[in-house]
């Protein structure tokens, strides 16, 4: 889950993290109001959405006067804003973000992050703040530090210490650098943070050291426990149909194939997917139903799958463990003929009550496709989508 620049700012100031002045608007007028309660005489107008890259998509403003911040916050304000992580089509900008101007002296940048492969907490910094670390890492990988965390000892003075001499900071200004390390990454694990990125954390003209921008996203898994967090976030941010997914207690993530899938267990589902591409075709979602699921929640999976204009062909493929065949089938029927498919349907079932749900399936008077196993399964809905198409 991940919020926008505001929330996370606010979340890090609570740890003791050094932020600038600032209030969220919805329209013009209060972008004005806002303005003037700061004072100036600089403020940055900047658009909310959950993607980086906003500056140089016109999303954020640094200007001079209150005519100014009513101008820029009636450009951003509606603006379908387009930048490299949102893919062409943009995100709709619906609130700004008013903030206190400041004078730059560096620009800096930090970022926390969890290493899968080491099961640790790796701290990444460099002395080009500012721009895409992407970029950096490219054409000057020399720039960037990265150091990676035990979590049986944690973070200790030594680490912030070396993060800021790394970066090129020196007495009083690496001395606020590495106190801001340590409130960053106190926030970062008191919250289970999955991401935490400041791009860029500053040193102003008085040398002090201030976050400028923050991204932040959380561990979905660990979010019953931040209930402050789950507070934060923004339906219009998300894929709506992972949002009506995650009411009905499924895992689902959409894709950008033209084959549906819906299986039980997330390896299971994984493979699938994996058949899917190795056959020609190209999954449209990964949707795990899990492994105790009723008729409904298979139905409501299936709706959720065909809502999706890409899908022309969908594969179920089910081992019946704890999740019984009869079940899924039933549940394939229900949906199926409440929707009125109209896109080829290859089921594979194997394991508890099988013969069952093959039963229903058969008996079912739908056209259904089934198949012996997972790879012929594959091979038969690429088959069935290219002769549709």
């Amino acid at each position: 889950m991940n919020i926008h620049e505001y929330q996370a700012k606010a979340v890090l100031a609570e740890f003791g993290v050094p932020t600038l002045k600032g209030g969220v608007a919805y329209t013009p007028a209060e972008a004005v109001a806002i303005a003037k309660d700061l004072g100036g005489p600089v403020w940055v107008v900047k658009a909310q959405i959950h993607a980086g890259g906003r500056g140089l998509g016109g999303g954020v403003k640094v200007v001079k006067s209150l005519d100014d911040v009513k101008a820029e916050a009636q450009n951003i304000l509606g603006m379908q804003l387009v930048t490299h992580q949102t893919g062409p089509e943009g995100k709709e900008v619906k609130r700004i973000y008013i903030e206190d101007g400041c004078m730059i002296a560096n620009e800096l940048y930090v970022s926390f992050l969890v290493d899968r492969e080491t099961s640790r907490v790796s701290i990444i910094a460099s002395s080009e703040g500012g721009m895409s670390i992407e970029d950096v890492a490219e054409k000057t990988p020399e720039k960037i530090l990265n150091i990676s965390i035990d979590p049986a000892s944690g973070l200790s003075g030594f680490h912030c210490r070396k993060i800021a001499f790394g970066i090129g900071l020196l007495g009083k200004e690496a001395s606020a650098c590495a106190k801001v390390i340590a409130s960053l990454y106190n926030a970062f694990m008191a919250k289970d943070a999955a991401l935490l990125e400041i791009n860029p954390l500053v040193v102003t003209n008085d040398g002090d050291v201030v976050i400028l921008d923050a991204k932040m996203g959380f561990d979905g898994n660990a979010l019953y426990r931040h209930k402050d967090i789950v507070e934060l976030r923004d339906p219009d941010e998300e894929d709506p149909m992972e949002l009506e997914a995650a009411k009905h207690e499924l895992n689902y993530i959409r894709l950008d194939g033209s084959i549906g899938c819906m299986v039980n267990g997330a390896g299971l589902a994984m493979s699938t997917m994996d058949i899917i591409k190795l056959s020609g075709g190209e999954p449209a979602n990964f949707l795990d139903v899990g492994g105790g699921a009723t008729t409904e929640r298979v139905t409501e999976a299936f709706k959720i799958i065909l809502s999706d204009p890409n899908v022309k062909g969908i594969l179920v493929n089910i081992f019946g463990g704890i999740m019984r065949c009869d079940v899924i089938a039933e549940g394939v029927v229900a949906a199926a003929k409440e929707i009125s498919l109209n896109v080829p349907l290859v089921v594979r079932l194997a394991g508890t009550n099988v013969e069952k749900g093959i039963e229903i399936l058969a008996n079912s008077g739908l056209p259904i496709i089934s198949a012996d196993d997972l790879g012929d399964a594959a091979v038969k809905i690429v088959k069935a989508v290219k002769e549709a198409s």
